[in-house]
C-alpha cells in the first residue's frame, strides 16, 4: 500500500512536532516527489550478491 506523498508529509510532520505554514506545504509535498524519484532510481541499481558494504569509503 503506498500512502500518497501529501498525507505521508502531514503525518510526518505531526510525528516530528514540525508545522508545515500552509503557503510551504506544496513546495514540500514537491521536494518529496523530486526525493521519492531519486531514491527509486538509486533502489533500482542492481549490486553483485558478493558486495559488502565498508565502514570507509575509499574510491
Amino acid at each position: 500500500m503506498e500512502v500518497p506523498l501529501g498525507v505521508y508529509v502531514e503525518q510526518a510532520a505531526l510525528l516530528l512536532d514540525l508545522p508545515i505554514k500552509d503557503e510551504y506545504r506544496d513546495g514540500v509535498v514537491a521536494n518529496f516527489e523530486r526525493i521519492k524519484a531519486i531514491a527509486q532510481l538509486v533502489n533500482s541499481f542492481p549490486l553483485p550478491k558478493e558486495i559488502q558494504p565498508a565502514p570507509i569509503f575509499e574510491p
